[in-house]
Parts: structure tokens; sequence; C-alpha cells
């Protein structure tokens, strides 16, 4: 059996067995370096384990999974889901409107789907239950929202494309997404709006609207988090790294002092949530770049790639392939992982065909977000239902008619490049062409 084989075999293997995905790269690296090179080449794994995490900007990922953890913890949801319902007013499909755009306001804090997902479902779900919207549906509804926190800035899942790929700026990722994020969010509210004046859900006269100044100045420390990280960037007073630290400092600053939610051991307490959560995404990167260095060295991921172009020589074709490829990794893995298995093979594909790298990568950004809310994994799916306390099962129906509206969406990015890149070149940053 060749290397290639023996090495891509292992891995999966491994991960039916249940191993966890960094264990699994790994030793699918190992048996990899074994069979087609040298015993004496493990010598390399030390060396490259620490390459693959010995990079400057790979620091703003603690930061954000920080920095989302005490926005999370600090109380910001429920002063945005107050301001968007003094905005939104009461309606049929009002909440449904508020949990999107609380959502989208989120994902501009923290950068993780997850967190934003925990944080509005906490305060979204017993409203939306009272005004009478089906559990399964809300849960889903404020999963699939939440998923758009890998598009818009600050994104983790962004942060690492731009590692991974040379050449990449941040900031006009970071720009490329917003529009895209924001495209999805409003593509989640179309059906949801539709059902909820289909089925009658929450009476407008039952409610009341709160004030909209009031709500507005309780709400504006945590409207101000996202302007100041993506305004500090395009002023060029920070870097992306920079960035993360400061979007630390404001949540502290926010949640202690003016919600006054966060005390000492709190603050102790999440950063220790933080630091295991980020042990485990940099154990991931670090074993990955062992599978990465014998991929690359024995040629399995151009073998692959070549195998993926011998299917088609049109570029729509294979693209299509691949974000099928990429929505079903998506269903199974963490965006991290994601990046880190598929961005050696995909990136053969990527240059043979002259796709934009910025484009492409909010492209597997909306997919991966999609993968966020479909079982079986559907990772912030998972942390709804268990909030909602109901099985994952129950949401199947409602997660395919959200699954479709965020699909369109992604269809849309895909013939329109210039809805992501469009915002990043009048900014100023290197996109290329498009």
């Amino acid at each position: 059996m060749s290397p290639d084989l023996l090495m891509i075999g292992s891995f999966l293997v491994a991960l039916l067995l249940g191993v966890p995905v960094a264990i699994a790269l790994g030793l699918g690296g190992v048996v990899g370096i074994v069979a087609g090179l040298s015993p004496d080449m493990l010598a390399t794994l030390g060396t490259n384990t620490y390459n693959s995490v010995a990079k400057y900007p790979l620091i703003a990922i603690p930061l954000f999974i920080l920095t989302g953890l005490i926005f999370e913890r600090a109380g910001v949801a429920a002063s945005l889901v107050r301001f968007a319902q003094a905005m939104i007013g009461p309606r049929h499909g009002g909440l449904a409107v508020v949990a999107v755009l609380v959502c989208l306001i989120m994902g501009g804090m923290s950068g993780s789907g997850p967190a934003d997902a925990a944080a509005v479902a906490m305060v979204m779900l017993p409203s939306m239950r009272k005004a009478g919207y089906p559990q399964p549906f809300s849960a889903t509804l404020i999963a699939a929202s939440s998923s758009t926190a890998i598009l818009i800035p600050p994104s983790i899942a962004l942060i690492l494309y731009s590692i991974v790929v040379p050449g990449v700026d941040l900031r006009a990722l970071f720009a490329a997404g917003l529009f895209p994020g924001v495209l999805a969010g409003l593509s989640l509210l179309v059906p949801a709006m539709l059902l909820a004046r289909k089925h009658g859900w929450e009476n407008p006269e039952a409610s009341e609207r709160p004030p909209l100044w009031e709500s507005f100045k309780a709400a504006l420390p945590a409207l101000f988090a996202p302007v100041i990280i993506l305004g500090g960037l395009r002023s060029g007073l920070f870097t992306p790294t920079e960035a993360a630290v400061v979007a630390v400092a404001y949540g502290v600053i926010v949640g202690s002092l003016i919600y006054r939610n966060l005390g000492f051991r709190d603050l102790i307490n999440l950063i220790t949530e933080a630091a295991v959560t980020s042990g485990v995404v940099m154990l991931i990167i670090a074993l990955a770049g062992i599978f990465a260095w014998a991929g690359t060295t024995l040629g399995t991921f151009q073998h692959l790639a070549e195998g993926l172009l011998s299917l088609s020589d049109n570029g729509w074709i294979l693209l299509l392939l691949v974000m099928l490829l990429v929505l079903l990794a998506g269903m199974l893995l963490d965006a991290v992982s994601i990046y880190l298995i598929l961005i050696p093979i995909l990136l053969p594909l990527m240059n043979h065909f002259e796709w934009n790298p910025v484009w492409f990568g909010i492209l597997l950004a909306m997919n991966i977000a999609i993968g966020q809310f479909t079982p079986p994994v559907a990772v912030n799916l998972m942390v709804t239902t268990r909030i909602a306390q109901i099985r994952l099962e129950h949401t199947m129906g409602w997660a395919l008619i959200f699954i479709a509206a965020m699909a369109c969406s992604l269809l849309l990015v895909m013939l329109v490049p210039g809805i992501a890149l469009w915002l990043p070149e009048q900014l100023g940053y290197v996109v290329g062409k498009w």
C-alpha cells in the first residue's frame, strides 16, 4: 500500500474510532513519515510542532477566545436584545429578527459561534417561548444566526486561514467577511419572518416596546466594541493581534466597571476557561504541523489535488465539488481542523484556477458556518438545544430550512465575488484579481 493511502487511511480510521482530531492528525503524519520516508525523520516531530505554533498572528486566537467569554458573561447580550426590541418593536416575527440582529452584533465582538450561541440563547429562548415560538425553531434560528460569527470580524477562523494561506492580508479577510456575514444573516430572516407570520407566533399586542433612548444608552458600550476593533484596524492604530488585546481590555472594562457583572473571581475563571479552549486549538494546530509536513514531503496533497483536477477541467464544477466537500467536513469537524486538513489539498486547485484567495477564504468560511448548525455534530446547535433542554433531532426540519436559506447566500457570493471583495478593495487592502 502506498504511503499516501496509509497516511490518509490511518487518519480517517482514527477519526472513526473516536480519537481526538489532534491525535488523529499527529498519528496520520507519523504513519506517513515511517511508511514513505524513514524512521530517522521522526526526529523532525519536535521542530514541526514548534514551527506550527510559533507564529505571531496566532497570539490573537486565545485573546479573541477570551474576549468572547468575557462579553458572554458580562451581560452584553441582554442589553443588545433590549435595544433591538426597541428598534424592531412588537410584531409577528419581531423576536426572530431581534435574535438574528443580536447574533450579528455579538459576532463582531468574539468571532466564536458557540460563544455567541450560548450568550444569545440564554437571553432569547425564554422570551421566544413565552411569545409562542416552538423551542426547536428558536434553538435552530439562534444556532444558525450565531454561525455568522465565523464571517464577521474578528473571526478566529479567518485568522487561521491567513496563516495557512501565504500572502493573504488578514485585514482584507476581515473586511471581505463583513458583507457576506450580513447577507447570511439576512437570508435567515426571510424564512424566519415568513414562518412567524404563517403560524401567528408572537402577538404584537401582548408585548411592550422598550424605551428606545434608555435601551440605546444601556447598549452603547456593547455597540462600541466592533467599532473600536474595526476602526482601530482601519486607521492603522493597531494590528489584528493588538486588536485582540484591545478587545480583551475593553471587555474587562465594560463587564466589570459599566455592567458590573464581572468580579475578580469571574475573570480568573474566564481566563482559565479560555486557556483550556486555546490549549485544545493550539494542540490541533501543533500536531497538524506533522500531518502537513508529511503530506507535503510525500506529495500526498499534490496527488489528491491532481485527483480532483482529473474529475473535471471546469473551474465552476470543481468549485461546487469543493463546497460540497467542505460542507460534509463542516458537519463533522470544527473550523480549525477543516482549515488545517483541507487547505493544503485545496491550495493547488486555487492556484490552478486562479481563484482569488480572499474570496475563496470567505466561501470556505460560509460553508463551514452552515456546517456549524448541520447535524450530526452541529456544534452551535448542540449548545442551543442543551440550553433549550430539547433533543437535537427535534430541530432537523427547521435546520433544513435555514441550511437552504444560507446556501442561497453562499451561492450569491460565489456568483458575485464583488460582494466579498468590494469593501476590502475600497479600503485599500490587497485582494488580488477578481
